[in-house]
This record gives C-alpha cells, sequence and structure tokens, in this order.
C-alpha cells in the first residue's frame, strides 16, 4: 500500500490536484492506496493534461459502466484516449467506444474518428510493448522507498532503451532527479519527453518548475504559457505562472492567472491565498489610480 504522500510523490501530482478529483468525484478520498490505484489515478492526471475536464473523465466512466457491464475500473479495465471534442474514448473487446454518445469509433487518422458500427481490431501486445510495460510498472513500484529509487531510475533507463521517445518514462526519471534537486538532469528528461510527445503539456509544466526553481523565470513563464495553450484549463500551470509574474513584480499579468485559477479551484486552501492575492492586487491599483489623479 502506497500512503497520499507516496502517491503525490510517485505520480509528481500536487494536493490541489487529488482534492479536486476528489470532490468531483473522480478519485475516492482515502490515506492509502493499492497499486492498481496509482496506475488509475495517474491515467487521471494523463486525461487532464490533455485538456479533459474531470467532470468529464467522471462522467465517461460513469457512462461507460452502463454501457460495459462487468467492467468497475474502466481506466485500468479498457484502454483510454481523450477524443477531439475533449471527452474520454475507451477501447474494450475489440472496440473504441465513446461511452456518453455510446457511439462506436474508428481511427482513420489522428485527426479524423468517424461513426461505425463496426467492431475496431484489438492488436495483441507485442513482447516488445509487454517488456516495456513491465519494465515502467517496475520503475512505478520502486519509486515508494528512497532505498530503491536507484532500482526505480535504472528500470526507467531500461524503458528508455528500448523505447527512446516513451515520453511517460522521461517524465517519471524528471521528478525523481527533481525531488534529489539534480535540476540539470530533471531539465534535460524533461526536454525529451517535450521531444517525444510536444503536445504533452505536464512535460511544459515540469519543465516550468525547474526553470522556476534555478531562477530562469521569464523562461519559465513561456513555458507555463504553453502549458496552459495545451491545456486551458490547467489550474496548477494558472497557479504557477500567477507567482512567477509575482516573482517578476507584474502584479497584473499575476491577476488574470489568479483569477483564472479561482474558477478552476473554488474552495481548496490554495484557493483562498489565490483570492487573498487577487485583493491585494486590486487595493495596490485602486491606490495607484487615487495618487495619480490630479489634485
Amino acid at each position: 500500500m502506497y500512503s497520499r504522500t507516496d502517491l503525490l510523490r510517485i505520480l509528481h501530482i500536487t494536493p490541489r490536484q487529488l482534492a479536486n478529483w476528489e470532490r468531483v468525484g473522480l478519485v475516492t478520498s482515502s490515506e492509502t492506496y493499492s497499486f492498481s490505484d496509482l496506475l488509475e489515478i495517474k491515467k487521471v492526471r494523463d486525461l487532464c493534461a490533455m485538456s479533459v475536464r474531470p467532470t468529464m473523465i467522471r462522467q465517461s466512466l460513469d457512462a461507460m459502466r452502463k454501457q460495459a457491464a462487468g467492467v468497475e475500473k474502466p481506466l485500468l479495465e479498457a484502454g483510454a484516449w481523450s477524443t477531439a471534442k475533449h471527452r474520454v474514448a475507451f477501447r474494450h473487446d475489440g472496440r473504441l467506444l465513446e461511452p456518453i454518445a455510446g457511439q462506436f469509433l474508428m481511427d482513420f487518422s489522428e485527426r479524423e474518428k468517424v461513426v461505425t458500427s463496426t467492431p475496431v481490431p484489438r492488436p495483441e501486445p507485442t513482447p516488445r510493448e509487454n517488456e516495456v510495460a513491465a519494465w515502467f510498472a517496475r520503475g512505478i513500484s520502486l519509486e515508494e522507498d528512497p532505498a530503491t529509487q536507484a532500482e526505480a531510475i535504472a528500470a526507467y533507463h531500461k524503458v528508455l532503451e528500448i523505447e527512446p521517445a516513451h515520453s511517460a518514462a522521461h517524465i517519471n526519471l524528471g521528478t525523481l532527479h527533481y525531488n534529489r534537486q539534480d535540476f540539470g538532469a530533471a531539465e534535460r528528461h524533461y526536454r525529451q519527453a517535450i521531444e517525444a510527445d510536444p503536445r504533452y503539456s505536464l512535460a511544459y509544466f515540469d519543465l516550468g518548475n525547474v526553470l522556476d526553481e534555478t531562477g530562469r523565470v521569464p523562461e519559465a513563464i513561456q513555458v507555463y504559457k504553453t502549458a496552459l495553450q495545451l491545456a486551458p484549463t490547467y489550474a496548477d500551470a494558472h497557479y504557477n505562472l500567477a507567482l512567477a509574474y509575482e516573482k517578476l513584480r507584474q502584479p497584473r499579468k499575476a491577476l488574470q492567472h489568479w483569477q483564472a485559477y479561482i474558477k478552476l479551484d473554488t474552495s481548496g486552501p490554495w484557493s483562498v491565498h489565490a483570492r487573498t492575492q487577487i485583493k491585494r492586487i486590486l487595493q495596490a491599483d485602486s491606490l495607484k489610480l487615487v495618487h495619480s489623479r490630479p489634485r
């Protein structure tokens, strides 16, 4: 079993994100988690990073359970992907299903999906894919204990030996190095994750954190902005971008991101902080306006 702290560290998510997913009923609140829970929540994290709103993921899961009898954990029992409409489609029993609309989908290209009643063949994983999955799962399991994190790093490197463009392995390696304050190695892996998948907003967010941590705040701002272009509802990116603008003493630019954040996180402790910052900035601007008026 993994503790709540383990979960946040291993998956590199924030307490804000987890609390939000719990609030919308997407994740069950708990103090301990199984390995399968970690895999399920990781899938939630990845879908959110692809601009799928947590409420939409929950609705898709509920619909999938109704569409596919006996499927209790669709994210684990059926492959899940984001669609062009920012919904979730599941591959189950050889078919690609968008459960909210109740439509079967067939992929003709990355950009085009059409409705079809013909079942989509489900290819069997190749031995290479199975080996990658096994090493990746081993890396995740070894991250729990600081004493085995070196083995986790070795496991992720095995993944990259087989599949050099495995963006998730680069992300997890970057996080391990970041937690060790090896920011140079963390940055390299986050950049490689972006190279492997230029639309992976989580990789930009993590890279922004490294740049901010190492004093390159203007660069961090640009990277956070890219994360938000890919995922406009990425609450933590708004939060960190607001903090970065505060560091550069640009409160008006920070203001818009504080305001965006409180729309996405309406009741958490970080929302309280964001509201305090909004109030402070608005009061300061009011005072500036008063002092600038001619007597």
